[in-house]
């Protein structure tokens, strides 16, 4: 499932990165530690954090994940969002917190 399916089947607000919406989605990585995330996020997995600055950016670039996930209504800085436009990273929103917003991603691509 790709990063459009999901925000549309979990209701995700799109923020940011409309050229990346294509990219599929093969899992799920939650952590708010970004030097732990720049580390351990897997290519092509939906990345769930609170961190909502343009450092998150630089980390999803890093690891090549699908797309960043900011959970429990984090809104991202506007920083953050022009980075993720240039750099073509998706930035989604949802209102739930980690575990809830992994859970809905998880059914969605089961």
């Amino acid at each position: 499932m790709n990063v459009n399916e999901i925000a549309e089947k979990c209701g995700f607000k799109i923020a940011a990165g409309d050229d990346a919406l294509t990219r599929t989605i093969e899992g799920i990585y939650c952590c708010d530690l970004l030097s732990f995330a720049m580390g351990r996020a897997p290519e092509d997995y939906a990345w769930i954090t609170v961190m909502g600055n343009m450092n998150s950016v630089a980390v999803a670039s890093l690891t090549d994940v699908a797309c960043i996930v900011l959970c429990d209504r984090v809104q991202p800085d506007e920083d953050m969002l022009k980075k993720a436009e240039q750099q073509d990273i998706a930035v989604l929103l949802s209102d739930k917190p980690a575990f809830d917003t992994g859970l809905l991603i998880h059914e969605a691509i089961s």
